[in-house]
């Protein structure tokens, strides 16, 4: 009699946990069936952004009215004076191998400083006076894709301020460091206008989204799947 009431319950038991198992992965497959509708629609928003013609950048007010999230990737544009003594390296890896990006502030006419990643150079050009043909001194234009701060460096690889070691692009850092004022809370990835002496190469923005939101609903309704079977052999025991 106490072998079947131990059988009873471990069916109960294994029963319960099918059960909690069916739940659980049933409502994992859709949360990822709905992110992978929200990411869609990130791809499609951005896709939208980057190619169309470039608006003049937002001021701090309009940067204030919307999320940081809905400026992010916008072609966007601004006009004014590089401050070459004042640029910054961060450290690189593209597709043309190891290097630096360059960030040059650029005044506006109206007194706001807008950070400028001017786009990749070789350790080879890191020096400015390797490239002093690309250093415009008058009023500039300059297009290019908006981009978020990235506060604190990569994983494993802070940023060091005091060392002038960079990488990731710290907006708030960098201006500090380099004593910069009325700094606009983004950066510019700038496109790929063609710069006297060729460097730096602009245009090298990275825009990738991976989406594997399908294979991880799949898995999670195959997982529901089995747990539903288990329980119905349970349940005809």
């Amino acid at each position: 009699m106490s072998e079947l009431r131990r059988s009873a319950k471990g069916r109960w038991l294994l029963a319960g946990l099918a059960f909690a198992g069916l739940l659980l992965f049933t409502a994992l497959g859709i949360w990822q069936v709905e992110r992978r509708t929200w990411k869609l629609a990130l791809i499609e928003a951005v896709d939208e952004r980057i190619h169309a013609p470039p608006v003049t950048a937002p001021s701090l007010s309009d940067w204030r009215r919307r999320p940081a999230s809905d400026w992010q990737y916008r072609h966007v544009m601004i006009v004014g004076r590089f401050q070459h003594d004042r640029e910054t390296l961060v450290q690189a890896v593209t597709e043309q191998g190891n290097g630096f990006w360059v960030l040059t502030p650029v005044v506006t006419p109206n007194g706001v400083t807008v950070l400028v990643n001017r786009g990749f150079v070789p350790p080879e050009r890191a020096d400015r006076r390797t490239r002093a043909a690309a250093l415009p001194l008058g009023p500039a234009r300059v297009a290019g894709l908006l981009r978020l701060s990235e506060p604190g460096g990569r994983v494993l690889r802070p940023n060091r301020p005091a060392e002038d070691r960079w990488y990731s692009r710290d907006v708030a850092a960098i201006a500090a460091r380099r004593g910069l004022t009325a700094v606009m809370p983004y950066f510019i990835d700038a496109d790929a206008t063609p710069i006297a002496g060729s460097w730096p190469s602009g245009g090298m923005t990275v825009v990738s989204f991976p989406n594997n939101h399908l294979v991880y609903a799949l898995t999670w309704f195959s997982l529901a799947i089995l747990c539903g079977y288990a329980l119905v052999l349970v349940r005809r025991r």
